[in-house]
């Protein structure tokens, strides 16, 4: 498709070259490290003027000076592959097949973060820079603690952006917002006992047994809701014994909880507590912890608000000029995201943010992932002239 920014030809193939490169070098939660030095080098290229890895992890680079502040960001690390021998193109190749740029990444979300990183360079060639400073960050660790990795970046750099863009995938459609979360972690106690005598004992598993059954009762009355709804599923099960002849004396379940536009916290909170109303329990925030590849601590409490912007808002309606200069039409329709993201933290900060980038995010973790090269381009161009907008 033809659009209204003329860029460099030149450019087009080293922003293509940069994502194949990325796909290449394997970045899984905790273990971007290769991929970050890859990115700074390629920002201190560009011409940026602040390309460094803060004290996390995470890549940060800085274009321009002025008073305006835009951030870019998108995360670094992808989910693992189990399965590479029944990909139809190698998850590590960065090979393009069908106008398409295939492997693990490549949607969720190396293309997307690349384009901003051009994005941003092409903007200081056009001169869009007057009065502006932009930031692009490769985070760490989303797929695990989403939002923690900007909370160390904001609080490092003393930094509140004006706006920020989220650049998930959302193929290339404008998304003003996500579903919340909440990750519960709920434990049965119980009074261990030999195996031959469970009489004398009381076994936690039992006692969770029915508090499992209502969380699959509460996900189907979340599914008979009209309109946009929550869903809960149980994604981990373990329990505490003293042996494989012993009662245990203690079980856990992981709950992921997503929260539909409407929903609140405060609701959750009360379905745990009906979740585990006449047991022997208690439930919990099931914070995680991770050591970053760097040695940052990332510690991350998962319970967070549904968030969407105003498709009249002063970003809103940049990024949508912004589509429009360069499709040449004004947006069919607007988005919001089954998914959590990095967003929830400028969202917390009451920083305007918004989601664009380029890659069908069915696609994200899944076998033969791949990102149609023709929209990582245009999200490439879109980025430059949402910085004019802005």
């Amino acid at each position: 498709m033809e659009t209204n920014l003329n860029v460099p030809e030149n450019m087009e193939q080293d922003l293509v070259g940069l994502i194949a490169e990325s796909i290449r070098t394997r970045s899984y939660s905790d273990e971007e490290g290769n991929l970050a030095h890859l990115i700074r080098k390629h920002m201190e290229g560009l011409g940026y003027d602040l390309a460094e890895i803060d004290s996390v992890g995470n890549v940060v680079g800085r274009i321009g000076n002025g008073k305006t502040i835009i951030h870019f960001d998108g995360h670094m690390d992808t989910v693992q592959v189990n399965d590479a021998d029944q990909w139809q193109v190698p998850p590590f190749s960065g090979e393009i097949v069908d106008n398409a740029i295939w492997g693990r990444g490549s949607v969720d979300m190396k293309s997307a973060l690349c384009a901003a990183l051009y994005g941003a360079a092409l903007a200081k060639k056009m001169g869009y820079l007057e009065d502006k400073t932009v930031y692009v960050t490769g985070t760490v660790c989303e797929e695990y603690c989403d939002g923690e990795n900007l909370k160390h970046f904001y609080r490092e750099y003393d930094l509140k952006p004006d706006y920020c863009i989220i650049c998930e995938p959302c193929d290339n459609v404008i998304t003003l917002g996500h579903k919340g979360k909440a990750q519960i972690r709920i434990i049965t106690h119980g009074i261990s006992a030999h195996g031959s005598a469970p009489e004398k004992g009381k076994n936690a598993v039992y006692e969770m047994a029915e508090i499992i059954s209502r969380v699959d009762r509460l996900n189907q009355e979340l599914s008979r809701r009209e309109g946009p709804h929550g869903t809960i599923v149980l994604s981990d099960i373990s329990c505490v014994s003293a042996s494989l002849n012993a009662v245990p004396s203690q079980c856990s379940i992981y709950l992921d909880r997503r929260l539909a536009w409407g929903e609140t916290l405060d609701q959750v909170r009360k379905e745990m507590d009906g979740l585990i109303k006449g047991k022997d329990a208690h439930w919990e925030v099931g914070t995680l912890h991770h050591t970053s590849w760097n040695g940052g601590q990332l510690d991350y409490e998962p319970m967070h608000d549904p968030w969407k912007i105003d498709k009249d808002s002063h970003l809103a309606l940049a990024l949508r000029r912004a589509y429009t200069c360069i499709y040449g039409r004004d947006p069919d329709s607007y988005d919001f995201w089954d998914f959590g993201t990095n967003a929830i933290t400028p969202v917390a900060m009451g920083i305007p943010t918004i989601g664009f980038g380029p890659g069908e995010y069915k696609l994200a973790h899944m076998r033969d992932e791949h990102c149609d090269l023709q929209k990582i381009k245009d999200a490439f161009r879109i980025y430059t002239q949402l910085i004019r907008e802005l």
